[in-house]
């Protein structure tokens, strides 16, 4: 069920910048000893403009200016028995102007020229993207816009369409993800060998969060159409979501929502209703939503 776009609306008043992203603001590059030089270069070729580096965090920068604006290999070779943890992170509530999609593969993240022209076949436009490399975990950070209004991702079908677009991306180009990630199955790779007891995997609170607005988070056993199922719950007891921060980590989703009722954070009572139906729903996935 498609939900209005107002129905996201990030608080945040002021955008990401360099500054929260660990970019320098100056235009000059700074010493880099050959062999983080060789990193950046093997990481970058054949992309834009490459406006910052930041040494400290290792940190390359690329304005989007085509198709070929970011990419990414593996940095280092690990053990081929080891598979790293999978992560897809979108965030609606950092930055004002665009909705921020976090990429995680371990070293193995590959393939991000086709995970940006995915994104684009969606009708989205790629800003622009960072990589942050940290010991041997590789992030890449896509800054996403919708190409007709050039405003971020509000709804909430387009939101799940895009974290199944990476999921699927990251599946076809390292299938070895799908034994750490809920959507193996779904996506007819290979399912994950550990399954999830849903009643012991879900857990649910609201916290406060200022004067006019509640904090909701959530954690349950992935699946596809997840994100919209639980929006659904939220607004069919007209709770508002105000903004939100999905997580899939492997076989989890970790959701957060910005939640309000009638323009303030929600009372005991209310909180309680709403982690009863979400509870309900979540422990048993086949049932009818509209049976509760």
């Amino acid at each position: 069920m498609a939900l209005p776009n107002s129905l996201f609306f990030s608080s945040c008043s002021s955008p990401v910048g360099l500054r929260r992203s660990g970019i320098s603001d100056s235009h000059s590059a700074p010493h880099f000893s050959s062999i983080e030089s060789s990193i950046i270069r093997k990481n970058f070729s054949g992309c834009g403009s490459i406006t910052n580096f930041s040494a400290k965090k290792n940190i390359v920068y690329a304005a989007n200016e085509g198709p070929n604006a970011v990419s990414s290999t593996s940095l280092t070779d690990q053990d081929a028995d080891y598979i790293p943890m999978p992560i897809v992170l979108i965030d609606q509530d950092s930055d004002s102007e665009a909705t921020i999609v976090q990429l995680s593969f371990g070293d193995r993240l590959g393939a991000l020229i086709d995970t940006m022209r995915a994104l684009k076949d969606l009708g989205l436009d790629v800003a622009k993207g960072t990589v942050l490399t940290e010991g041997s975990v590789t992030q890449t950070k896509f800054f996403i816009t919708r190409l007709d209004t050039g405003r971020k991702v509000e709804d909430p079908d387009m939101l799940e369409r895009i974290r199944l677009t990476i999921i699927n991306n990251l599946l076809k180009y390292h299938p070895e993800s799908s034994e750490q990630l809920a959507m193996g199955e779904a996506f007819g790779v290979k399912a994950p060998e550990k399954k999830l007891d849903i009643d012991i995997a879900t857990r649910i609170y609201v916290k406060e969060d200022g004067p006019k607005r509640s904090l909701l988070c959530i954690e349950t056993a992935d699946r596809p159409g997840l994100l919209v199922e639980i929006i659904k719950i939220i607004t069919d007891v007209n709770i508002d979501v105000e903004s939100a921060e999905i997580d899939t980590e492997g076989l989890v989703a970790k959701d957060k929502f910005h939640v309000s009722y009638r323009g303030a954070a929600l009372n005991s009572s209310l909180s309680q209703v709403l982690v009863n139906c979400l509870r309900y729903y979540l422990r048993r996935p086949e049932t009818d939503i509209d049976s509760y």
